[in-house]
């Protein structure tokens, strides 16, 4: 909190910037900045409960509202990353960067602590299938979950309960193949299709679980969960968490700091037993209950929303025939990367709500914008 220009914080409602927020306004002796957007979607907003806590701890805070169709920065992302960045939560990182930039030149953020708190829903997720992989030998697991998972239909329309295709999956897995496919854009029926016979061929059998086995057989974690925080602390957090931000600030000119990744306090965190983080189900257990005094039960257990777009939406409806265009068009054509057809069947069973296809079409989206880029 040390600057000599102006300060604040992002608060999106969440249990992380609010518990940043909470404490700074306890050590400031003025009313804190606070800065949040709002998205008109409310399976998006969590608006409110920013508001709610803004409201008690009579912080200055500052609300826009991003348009459900805000994807004017599709283009800018290529030109903002550098790179062919394809989480699509760039947008409205990018945007409440700005909306900071407007009233403060350093904004903190509560990033880091869904990794190391163990926060993420994937993180239930994946010790539930645990112990039924600890209880079932690989010789039953792996041929029986996995013909079930096969001619298990795809359900992205229906109830969460009953789309149990990823699950039977990834039962039939083992744990590292079985979390590296929980946090892929591409599902592995599409990994195993979209690709060109040539560039295959060019891959040379390589496959991104080589990464997650490289940071498997380095670490010395005792138990699984410790292991995929581990993971995500040496991949996702650094490559996709804190790149977001951090590009998305310094575009606006803003500096972001990030104060539960304190080296002290995340070293000490690390080493709090795996049955404090994640308990009956509920993540981030410990933090949780240090805070109880400080936020009230609506912030702190509640269901966790995220900080995304509505992108199956947007491209079903106003951004359907740009990404025809441009997925086959010219530019991907040349690259000699994609299959063509499989690329437009993913493009039409999504038009038509067959499948949720918006996380790969995403992904392809920034990745034409980048290669377009290269060209001009």
């Amino acid at each position: 909190m040390i600057s000599d220009v102006p300060l604040g914080a992002f608060l999106s409602g969440g249990v992380d910037s609010s518990a940043v927020v909470t404490l700074m306004s306890e050590l400031s002796e003025g009313p804190v900045n606070t800065c949040s957007i709002s998205f008109g979607d409310p399976a998006y907003n969590e608006a409110a409960y920013a508001e709610q806590l803004a409201t008690q701890l009579r912080t200055n805070h500052h609300v826009e509202q991003v348009d459900a169709h805000d994807f004017a920065l599709v283009d800018r992302i290529p030109e903002i990353y550098d790179e062919p960045f394809a989480d699509s939560s760039a947008i409205p990182t990018f945007r409440v960067c700005e909306l900071a930039r407007k009233h403060v030149t350093v904004a903190l953020s509560g990033d880091g602590g869904d990794e190391l708190f163990a926060g993420y829903r994937r993180y239930r997720w994946h010790m539930n299938e645990e112990k039924l992989r600890r209880w079932l030998p690989g010789t039953v697991r792996r041929p029986v979950f996995g013909a079930l998972g096969r001619i298990y239909p795809k359900l992205d329309w229906a109830p969460r309960a009953v789309r149990a295709k990823s699950t039977l999956q990834a039962i039939a897995r083992d744990s590292t193949d079985a979390y590296l496919s929980s946090v892929s854009i591409l599902p592995n029926d599409v990994y195993g299709r979209i690709f060109s016979s040539t560039f295959l061929r060019d891959l040379q059998g390589y496959s991104p679980n080589e990464v997650f086995r490289r940071y498997q057989r380095a670490s010395d974690c005792e138990d699984e969960l410790s292991l995929i925080q581990y993971i995500d602390i040496k991949t996702y957090l650094p490559g996709d968490i804190l790149t977001k931000v951090d590009r998305a600030s310094m575009a606006n000119s803003l500096e972001v700091r990030v104060p539960i990744l304190d080296t002290d306090f995340a070293g000490w965190v690390c080493g709090i037993p795996s049955e404090l983080k994640l308990r009956s189900g509920e993540g981030k257990h410990i933090f949780k209950k240090a805070l109880e005094s400080r936020l009230p039960a609506s912030i702190l257990y509640r269901d966790k929303m995220g900080f995304a777009v509505p992108l199956a939406s947007w491209f079903r409806g106003p951004l359907h025939q740009t990404l025809v265009s441009r997925l086959m068009g010219h530019t991907m054509r040349e690259a000699g990367i994609f299959d063509s057809d499989y690329v437009a069947k993913l493009l039409q069973d999504h038009k038509s709500a067959v499948r949720d296809h918006s996380a790969p079409i995403w992904a392809l989206c920034v990745l034409e914008g980048f290669l377009r880029k290269l060209t001009v």
